[in-house]
């Protein structure tokens, strides 16, 4: 008899805890959250919270609540894949998420998962959504399934040349990431020499840390890579290191590795590919890796040109990364060799960001200012790299730029002769 009652005890108890994780659903509809509390009622299990499904909600939860499993509605997107690719930032990486959706395709379902995102067909029973989730959370025990294994989106800062602004740009875009759109970012240095990111993301007593290449095969782990970190803030980290015994070689493959590691604790890697640091190694890589590759360029003929290439080496791989273009004024525009025009034709593609130029850029750096906080004439177009970055919709705030650059047809002419003979 005690033994009917120890067995009827332990099946009680375990028909309780059906799912014990953290449980949140953002919800668009009433009938969508009514019909997911009737089912965890139904089945006798702790309700999940209940979340507005908007940007800023997401957001915010995301960040001061543990989730394990995540249900996401979409019946009200025109496009659950784009949808999902604008949100998927706001989201903890280490979080299954099940989409809920009305589109009917299998292409949807290929894209989710390739994102790492269970998909669940609406209309749904309450048996059937049950079910689902259950399966979903012993994937979690057994780590397996989607969503344990999803890493950081990559963004490539590609420099043309020296001194175009590319590690500013990394720096800024990675603040802008991790403070107004909350999602943990990580600058990756590949300068191992000397950079300036320690100025650009105001660190006080900086110093790179000391990679041994040696051994590292066996001995990297995810605690090791943290500890290579230097920490900005609890949503933004700066990975810089250094060695006085080992080539560049050995070092980008250190760093690289390193990545591997971290991808799984942050939202984006912010690549700092400063024009020196770069080699053909990096092509492929990025070919292979990158999500997005930020093409910075100077109105010189050097910069135009090595922009050329790097544009025709990313297009030459089947998986090609997307690309931003930005044409950042260093110079007042009568130091400016080429206009706009003149660039976009000779690369055969529109340029994307044009940052004005501002002879104050230092002064504000400095003072400890991080540029798209202010209100300045370059704060809104690298507004506006961030959120094509992020696949959202942006005005250009570069409208009018061109019409003040300089416009002189025998400079056009010379400097046009020498970029077709190379």
């Amino acid at each position: 008899m005690l033994d009917i009652l120890d067995s009827l005890n332990k099946f009680e108890k375990k028909s309780k805890d059906v799912i014990s994780v953290s449980c949140v659903a953002f919800v668009q509809s009433d009938e969508c959250h009514q019909l997911i509390e009737n089912a965890f009622r139904f089945e006798g299990i702790p309700l999940p919270s209940f979340v507005a499904n908007t940007d800023n909600e997401i957001r915010r939860h995301a960040r001061e609540k543990k989730i394990d499993i995540a249900l996401v509605e979409l019946n009200q997107s025109a496009c659950v894949t784009d949808d999902m690719q604008r949100i998927s930032h706001l989201l903890p990486n280490d979080a299954s998420v099940i989409v809920i959706g009305q589109e009917d395709a299998i292409s949807t379902i290929r894209n989710l998962k390739a994102m790492g995102f269970y998909y669940l067909f609406w209309p749904v029973s309450k048996q059937e959504l049950i079910d689902f989730v259950k399966n979903v959370r012993d994937n979690r025990v057994r780590e397996q399934g989607l969503g344990k294994n999803r890493t950081a989106k990559r963004i490539a800062i590609w420099g043309c040349k020296g001194g175009v602004g590319a590690s500013l740009l990394a720096s800024e875009i990675a603040y802008s990431l991790s403070d107004k759109h909350q999602s943990k970012c990580l600058v990756v240095d590949h300068n191992y020499d000397d950079s300036n990111l320690d100025i650009f993301l105001k660190l006080e007593g900086f110093e790179k840390k000391m990679a041994v290449v040696e051994g590292f095969g066996a001995e990297l782990d995810d605690t090791y890579a943290i500890s290579m970190t230097r920490k900005v803030n609890d949503m933004l980290s700066l990975l810089s290191i250094t060695s006085e015994l080992h080539p560049e070689h050995e070092m980008k493959e250190y760093t690289r590795l390193l990545e591997g590691l971290l991808s799984e604790h942050y939202n984006f890697l912010i690549e700092d590919l400063s024009r020196g640091n770069q080699s053909q190694l990096d092509y492929s890589y990025l070919n292979r890796n990158a999500d997005t590759v930020v093409i910075v360029l100077t109105p010189l003929v050097s910069a135009v040109r090595q922009a050329k290439k790097v544009i025709t080496q990313l297009s030459g791989d089947e998986r090609q990364p997307r690309h931003i273009l930005v044409l950042n004024h260093l110079h007042q525009s009568r130091f400016s060799l080429l206009n706009r025009n003149e660039i976009e034709d000779y690369l055969g593609t529109k340029v994307d960001v044009e940052i004005p130029f501002d002879p104050k850029i230092v002064k504000h750096i400095l003072d400890g200012d991080f540029l798209t906080k202010l209100r300045l004439d370059i704060s809104a177009p690298l507004r506006q790299l961030t959120a094509m970055i992020l696949g959202e919709n942006a005005q250009s705030a570069s409208a009018g730029l061109t019409g003040r650059l300089l416009n002189n047809g025998l400079m056009r002419k010379l400097v046009g002769r020498s970029i077709e003979d190379g």
